[in-house]
């Protein structure tokens, strides 16, 4: 077998990430020189204490707020310090987004909540539909697609907000707690399915959670302290020291 097949490919890499907010004295540096990779299909999960800038990493990968420095590489994509009106292309066909509180709209079906979001894309009614309802059967909910949000459980709402993400075909999924709002099992449930994604459908998965166990569930884990990454694992997530 070449030796390039067996190489990893990065498809997200972050280089030199800086960010701060305020000037003067009152200017707080957040990110401080960000180093990190996700590869194609993997799912890494990111912790941290709060504040420490892991929404604001997220906002910038996502192309929602621009980096002072630094430059960010995603599939074909190319940015970092440009400002969000000039990486449209960056939230329409790179990233898709999960949050911690589904954002549904409450009068629409599940069918509907993910084909509008399509629709609002610039995708036609038509084949809005047709990826609203692969992406719906994919995620376990083929048989709920006429349901409202209230007529579904959390971790149904979730898989909504799932299918909405992967509808567009996008490499990348942020995912900004997105258990936060679900019981221990829906959480792990929905871990499990990100673990599916990336492992048969070659998406990647750059999670932001504060539960070390099921950050523990991910390829990877990152801790996010004092404005820069490094490897961890759960006693570090923990703030219990380096395992010996």
């Amino acid at each position: 077998m070449n030796k390039l097949e067996d190489c990893p490919i990065a498809m997200l890499k972050v280089s030199d990430l800086r960010k701060g907010f305020g000037s003067g004295r009152r200017r707080l540096e957040v990110l401080k020189g960000i180093e990190m990779d996700v590869q194609k299909g993997e799912l890494v999960s990111l912790m941290g204490p709060s504040g420490c800038g892991k929404s604001t990493l997220l906002n910038i990968i996502g192309g929602l707020l621009e980096a002072d420095s630094g430059r960010i590489s995603l599939d074909s994509f190319d940015y970092g310090t440009k400002s969000p009106s000039r990486v449209v292309d960056v939230r329409r066909k790179g990233v898709g987004w999960i949050f911690q509180d589904f954002h549904l709209v409450d009068r629409l079906n599940a069918l509907d909540n993910v084909a509008f979001s399509l629709e609002l894309s610039g995708i036609s009614s038509s084949e809005a539909e047709e990826r609203a309802k692969s992406a719906l059967e994919r995620v376990g909910l083929g048989d709920r697609m006429d349901f409202i949000p209230d007529q579904l459980s959390g971790g149904q709402q979730q898989r909504v907000a799932v299918a909405r993400a992967i509808s567009g075909s996008r490499p990348l999924i942020l995912a900004d707690e997105p258990t936060g709002n679900l019981d221990v099992k829906s959480g792990e449930e929905v871990i499990k399915l990100f673990q599916d994604l990336c492992a048969n459908d070659g998406l990647s998965v750059l999670m932001v959670t504060h539960d070390p166990l099921l950050a523990s569930m991910a390829d990877r884990m990152l801790l996010l302290k004092d404005g820069v990454t490094a490897a961890s694992d759960i006693r570090s997530a923990w703030g219990m020291g380096e395992v010996s």
